[in-house]
């Protein structure tokens, strides 16, 4: 098949429901993103000065990505599946030590006027890479040598990322967790991670022998509930729980004091009540609340957002973007682009179920997760839900990297999607 019959086979054969979402997100984003930074002084769309300007240029070069991807065979990315996760490693390695610095973060690569970052990019590499690892027929979940290899693909690039000061990027690779649970891996890991998180935020706001001693008596009744209800349960087992919580708790403030950036335990603290600070680490949300609140059901129109056009919410085309949809589009327009991705999310794990090959099943879940984490969290933290990490939401916000990965993670399972016919 030349390379005009497979393009056109791919979009023949494409899910139009997928096509139809990606097209109208990125339209959206363009449009809230000209609003958020429209400045009279600029007339041309094109203007590469300000931030409309850009991003259209990466939309634009998207497509042309959409484009490669529908040229190309879809055997390629379960082909060089490992290649690709191992280049992005070495850039992740690389930015290190010749990264720009952004905003605190040493995360980007410049190369004259252009920069990427690899970070975004780390994603789809470790789709790739997991799916093909786990995707191997010859290979079993339940041995330990599969899970612990699938551990470290998602834990080193997770490191990587971490150690250049970007702890939002690092901690969406935490989705993955839910492909494994997917794929086979044991509920009870799940339920440690959830009972994990909710100790760590415990331990920022009680006492921590209050704490302690309330893990205490929550294991001894279980164990005596389970006894009575003649449920074998080792005694050592428990005590094991107990140790292991008493430790975690302890340490909850070395991780918090040492690991954490100051800006991010102050944003923390915010969230968790412990400070107000309004001027500071708060004033981004607080003036976020404010201006997706005074949209409210219908919105103020498109391009009267007063918040909005008066700069009073910072990083408002990028991290911020939703509030700008909240105060414009009121909460009819919220709630649109809420089940707009939904429908998405809903969509991808659909298409997933329905693969012929082990990899494009994972690949598929992989998108998914990644998208869901990056909308919960998006959202949640412009609503004052969430702690501010800084991740954007897909194709709305600014960012040509985010753009192309985003871009790139979509199309490569709808073009796999298209022809899992061809897989026996």
């Amino acid at each position: 098949m030349n390379r005009r019959d497979r393009f056109s086979t791919s979009f023949a054969q494409a899910d139009r429901l997928l096509l139809w979402i990606y097209f109208i997100l990125t339209l959206v984003g363009w449009l809230n993103i000209y609003s958020a930074v429209y400045d009279e002084s600029h007339h041309s769309i094109f203007d590469m000065q300000v931030n409309y300007g850009r991003q259209l240029v990466w939309i634009l070069t998207s497509y042309l990505l959409v484009a490669m991807v529908m040229i190309s065979d879809s055997r390629f990315y379960s082909t060089f599946a490992y290649i690709i996760y191992f280049l992005v490693l070495i850039l992740l390695v690389a930015v290190i030590f010749i990264g720009k610095e952004v905003s605190g973060s040493k995360s980007w690569i410049q190369y004259g006027a252009f920069q990427i970052q690899p970070a975004e990019f780390a994603k789809l590499s470790t789709s790739l890479g997991l799916a093909a690892w786990l995707g191997n027929i010859k290979r079993r979940f339940e041995d330990f040598s599969t899970q612990l290899v699938a551990y470290l693909m998602i834990f080193i690039p997770a490191v990587l990322i971490l150690a250049q000061k970007e702890t939002g990027s690092a901690l969406v690779f935490a989705s993955f967790i839910l492909v494994l649970y997917r794929e086979g891996m044991s509920g009870l890991i799940l339920i440690i991670g959830l009972v994990s998180a909710v100790l760590f935020v415990l331990a920022l706001l009680v006492n921590k022998y209050v704490l302690i001693s309330l893990i205490a008596l929550l294991l001894s009744v279980g164990w005596f509930y389970l006894k009575r209800h003649r449920k074998k349960i080792s005694i050592w087992l428990v005590l094991a729980a107990f140790v292991v919580s008493s430790v975690f708790v302890f340490s909850v403030d070395y991780v918090f004091d040492r690991v954490l950036q100051p800006h991010q335990k102050t944003r923390i603290n915010v969230l968790l009540g412990k400070e107000v600070d309004l001027k500071g680490a708060g004033y981004n949300v607080h003036q976020s609340m404010i201006a997706i609140g005074s949209g409210g059901f219908w919105g103020k129109g498109y391009m009267k957002g007063t918040q909005t056009k008066y700069n009073y919410v910072p990083e408002q085309s990028t991290d911020f973007i939703f509030c700008t949809i909240g105060e414009e589009w009121g909460f009819v327009g919220s709630l649109a682009i809420i089940g707009l991705y939904v429908v998405l999310i809903y969509r991808l794990m659909q298409l997933a179920e329905r693969q012929r090959t082990p990899f494009s099943r994972i690949y598929g879940y992989c998108v998914a997760v990644i998208f869901f984490f990056h909308m919960a969290i998006n959202i949640g933290m412009t609503i004052g839900l969430l702690p501010v990490i800084g991740i954007p939401l897909p194709f709305l916000s600014y960012g040509g990297s985010s753009m192309w990965a985003f871009t790139l993670l979509l199309f490569i399972f709808i073009k796999l999607d298209a022809h899992r016919h061809e897989y026996v």
